[in-house]
């Protein structure tokens, strides 16, 4: 099996805002960046896949054990083999690898999170840490890259908790924090039952506003001699912010829909981007 294709292949059928950003690297860094996404898709779809919880954590473990042998040798995964040259060639921490699957592992054991402070943690796990792995993939010359590159993940993850609010609910999970639910006056039952309201847009306004100070934050921390280097995240925050703006503009309707760019919209916004950035 060709384990490159076997990655390039789970990014493209994905239609992922991630696959648009990757298309302009060199070889070497999208076959990497290639690799890592599908990793994160495959323990992802464990997750959301598997019914059955004991199952799920046995699946999990087994990812634990595989990305060990990425490490030490052995691995037999076609993502985990695409991943060994990758973490040789760009020094990729083991530890990034397993606070992923610590982060996949949340998503088992809890469906609601008590205030920001308690999803930031699972925010930081399944994203933040995918963030510094990429910055590592992409290549910087100053540490302050590393604040950069966790900032935007976490932006992009409070992206995606926004657009997929009814579709996370259907599965049992709301992400929302439960006193921020409480502070707008929106319950629980009416998110799962897709019930709009005053209190429910000003709810999704406020998460709107702190995801685009994420993205500030961390385009703030991005050194001037990374910005070339870095711009696949530059590419990815171009899209998720119009996506952002495209939930903001059509009232928060996140409950019964899902809210897109079209592919062609996503390689415009990638390729300007990428030429100007």
């Amino acid at each position: 099996m060709d384990f490159d294709a076997y990655c390039q292949q789970r990014a493209a059928q994905s239609g992922s805002s991630f696959y648009y950003s990757f298309l302009l690297l060199p070889p070497e860094r999208r076959q990497a960046i290639n690799a890592l996404y599908t990793f994160c898709r495959e323990v992802d779809d464990v997750v959301d896949e598997c019914h059955d919880p004991q199952i799920a954590h046995t699946k999990i473990a087994w990812w634990r054990t595989e990305v060990k042998r990425i490490f030490d040798g052995g691995a037999s995964h076609p993502a985990a083999q695409a991943l060994v040259p990758a973490v040789a060639r760009f020094q990729l921490p083991a530890e990034y690898f397993m606070e992923i699957l610590d982060g996949m592992e949340m998503d088992l054991t809890q469906s609601r999170y008590l205030d920001f402070k308690a999803l930031s943690l699972y925010c930081h796990r399944v994203a933040g840490v995918v963030g510094l792995l990429s910055a590592e993939i992409f290549g910087y010359t100053d540490r302050g890259t590393q604040k950069y590159a966790h900032e935007l993940g976490m932006a992009f993850q409070l992206t995606n908790i926004i657009r997929d609010v009814g579709e996370d609910a259907r599965r049992n999970r709301i992400y929302l924090p439960v006193d921020e639910l409480q502070r707008f006056g929106v319950k629980a039952a009416d998110i799962r039952q897709a019930r709009y309201s005053d209190e429910f847009r000003a709810l999704m306004q406020f998460q709107i506003e702190r995801a685009e100070q994420y993205y500030e934050r961390a385009f703030a921390q991005l050194p001037a001699a990374d910005r070339k280097a870095q711009r696949p995240g530059l590419v990815m925050a171009k899209i998720y912010r119009t996506l952002l703006e495209e939930i903001r503009r059509d009232g928060c309707l996140v409950l019964d829909r899902r809210t897109s760019l079209t592919p062609l919209r996503k390689l415009w916004l990638a390729w300007t981007t990428w030429a100007f950035a």
